[in-house]
């Protein structure tokens, strides 16, 4: 199956779910979230009917240091912050066709794609630079 993977590049697990997905025979095309030209209409394709606090990517800097609180903003003003600022939105977003989802749920992509079972359950939703 052929995936495109919007990701911020150089991250350390949008590196490991590449490969996750390469691993199980799907060909992955990167593409920049960071430097994509997003509509707010493409954008939210990617969001489904998750609440607006999901869209956001907790380890954002501008969400961490309480600039930004998710839970407190209307759909209109989440996607134009995310515009503005797209290390705001969860990543990785990833589109096969028409079918567009965003994060890296294992169970959900699994279900979706199919996945080959890593070793480990390794946490691969959440920066390993803002843990601990």
């Amino acid at each position: 199956m052929n995936i495109i993977f919007y990701e911020k590049p150089g991250c350390i697990n949008n590196t490991k779910q590449k490969a996750l997905l390469a691993a199980a025979g799907h060909q992955v095309e990167a593409k920049s979230l960071l430097t994509e030209p997003w509509s707010c209409d493409r954008l939210r394709s990617f969001f489904g009917n998750r609440p607006i606090s999901e869209w956001f990517n907790p380890s954002a800097p501008r969400i961490k240091s309480g600039e930004v609180v998710p839970s407190q903003l209307d759909e209109t003003t989440a996607l134009a912050l995310m515009i503005e600022d797209p290390l705001l939105i969860r990543r990785p977003l990833l589109e096969v066709g028409e079918t567009r989802e965003m994060g890296f749920d294992r169970d959900r992509i699994q279900a979706w794609l199919g996945l080959t079972p890593p070793d480990r359950k390794e946490d691969l939703e959440n920066c390993p630079r803002s843990r601990g």
